[in-house]
């Protein structure tokens, strides 16, 4: 069974910062691109960062250049995402998913919710002013 558990999600101040974890089960995690996205209220799921399957390539969203890592340890079947600089711009639920890289050609990067096959529930990141 395929599980993608998202956690860390918390309430910050601006400027401040938060690590989420992702933990991974059931994926050949070697297979996959992994990535985060995130979903404000009343707005549509956007594309924050992904990762190459063994970690050494990387892509963000324009917004989060510079302030957000993206990272994996695929023996710890574990993806993590470094917000620092918090803004309250960044307040949405956070997801973490994974890509099936035989089933979209090898590519990367991929920032599409199309290019990603599993899931997590979300976790709720909330930055005050």
């Amino acid at each position: 069974q395929v599980q993608l558990v998202e956690s860390g999600g918390e309430l910050v101040q601006a400027g401040g910062s938060l690590r989420l974890s992702c933990a991974v089960s059931g994926l050949p995690l070697t297979s996959y691109n992994l990535g985060w996205f995130r979903q404000a209220p009343g707005k549509e799921r956007e594309f924050v960062a992904s990762i190459s399957w063994g970690g050494g390539r990387t892509f963000f969203t324009d917004s989060v250049k510079g302030r957000f890592t993206i990272s994996r340890d695929n023996a710890a079947n574990t993806l993590y995402l470094q917000m620092n600089s918090l803004e309250p711009e960044d307040t949405a639920s956070y997801y973490c998913a994974a890509g099936d890289l035989r089933r979209i050609g090898w590519r990367f990067p991929t920032i599409v919710p199309s290019d990603y096959h599993y899931w997590g529930q979300g976790t709720q990141v909330t930055v005050s002013s």
